[in-house]
Order: C-alpha cells, then sequence, then structure tokens
C-alpha cells in the first residue's frame, strides 16, 4: 500500500508540474504540449534519476545521466544539487546548476542562466560553494548567480544581472553588479525576472544628473 500511494503521490507531482508550465508559458497549451516539447521539464526528469543515484553513492552512473541529459537537452544539472517542486525552465539551452546549489519550490528559470561556484579550486569537499534559491524566485535569461548567497522567496532577478550578494525577499536585482530597484514588495509572476515598469535606480540618477548638467549649463 505504501508503494502505491507513493506512486500515486508522484504521478500527482508530475501532473503539477506540467500545469506549472502551462501556466507560465503561454506557448504551451495541454500537458501533453508540456510533456513532449519542454527540454526544461526532460532535463528535470533526468535529474530527479540522477539525483536518486547520487544519493546512493552511484556516483559515476549519475554524472553519466547528467551528461545524456546535458546533450540532449542543453540543461547542464549536476546530481548533486537539491531542487524542490514545481521547477520550471523555460527554453533551458545553457542552463548551469552546480552541484551544492539548493532550489526551492514554484521557481522559474530561463535559458543561459548559471548557478556558479566562486569559491577556491582547493576547497574540501562538501564545502556550500552555489546559491540557495527560495521559493517562487524568477531568474531571467542569461543572469549568473554566483556563489554561497541566497536569493530570498519572491525575489526576481532580471535578465543578464550578475548576482554576487544575497537578495532580500521580494526584491527585484537588475545589472552588473545586480542592484535593487524600485519593483520590491511585487507579488506578481515576471516573465524574465524584468519588465517596462522596472525602474533602474542608476538609469534615473543619471538621468537626473545630466538634466541638472543642462541647467547648470543654462546659467553659465
Amino acid at each position: 500500500m505504501g508503494v502505491i500511494t507513493k506512486m500515486k503521490s508522484n504521478f500527482k507531482q508530475f501532473l503539477s508540474e506540467l500545469d506549472t508550465i502551462i501556466a507560465k508559458d503561454p506557448a504551451t497549451s495541454s500537458r501533453i504540449d508540456a510533456f513532449l516539447c519542454t527540454p526544461g521539464l526532460h532535463s528535470i526528469l533526468f535529474y530527479r534519476l540522477s539525483h536518486k543515484l547520487w544519493i546512493k553513492n552511484w556516483r559515476l552512473s549519475a554524472k553519466v545521466i547528467s551528461l545524456i541529459s546535458r546533450f540532449l537537452t542543453g540543461v547542464e544539472i549536476h546530481p548533486g544539487a537539491k531542487i524542490g517542486k514545481n521547477f520550471f525552465i523555460d527554453h533551458g539551452m545553457g542552463v548551469v546548476i552546480g552541484e551544492t546549489s539548493v532550489i526551492g519550490d514554484n521557481v522559474t528559470m530561463y535559458h543561459g542562466v548559471t548557478l556558479g561556484g566562486t569559491t577556491s579550486y582547493n576547497s574540501k569537499k562538501g564545502v556550500k560553494r552555489h546559491p540557495t534559491i527560495e521559493d517562487d524566485v524568477v531568474i531571467g535569461a542569461g543572469a549568473l548567480v554566483l556563489g554561497p548567497i541566497v536569493v530570498g522567496k519572491n525575489a526576481k532577478i532580471g535578465a543578464n544581472a550578475t548576482v554576487v550578494k544575497d537578495v532580500k525577499p521580494n526584491t527585484t536585482v537588475v545589472g552588473v553588479a545586480a542592484h535593487k530597484t524600485s519593483m520590491s514588495k511585487d507579488q506578481t509572476f515576471m516573465p524574465y525576472g524584468i519588465s517596462n515598469k522596472v525602474k533602474d535606480p542608476y538609469e534615473e540618477r543619471i538621468l537626473e544628473l545630466e538634466k541638472e548638467i543642462k541647467v547648470l549649463k543654462s546659467k553659465l
């Protein structure tokens, strides 16, 4: 009975992941479409298998499956990473998730994202080298999230941002190096972690300085 219950639970969770894809990707119209045509989902299914082998200490087999997944999907997820429920990788190509990464529930990630480590190559095994991504985070295409930092719940990382410091919950960050924007406390889903409503404070300050310079020039 325990095995049947577990199988039912796993199948229910799988359907939930398909529904997550439909909800977040306007180009996906059905569960069959999501299952057959979403390489991000395929990479996660490969990851689930490789992770089980990894925790059973079948490390070489786990890495081989991870390599096959990378070849087929363009997504590289280390089997040692820890990933929660309803993780959605949109498009997928070029995503890299390092060994000690931790990803919570309902996280959305776009193509070209790297969860990388910044510690020395001489670091001891088991040292946390990669980010922790908490629940409901959105990470835009091309973003680099580097080091053993924490990205707080419901945070949004804009496309092509480089994040090397902790990000507080309910915060939107953009730029290189990433910095907070005016879109804090926004609870809505934001594709790519950015929109035309997001105001970069650095850009706004530069515009203000340009206006001040014009006024000063007119007075001279």
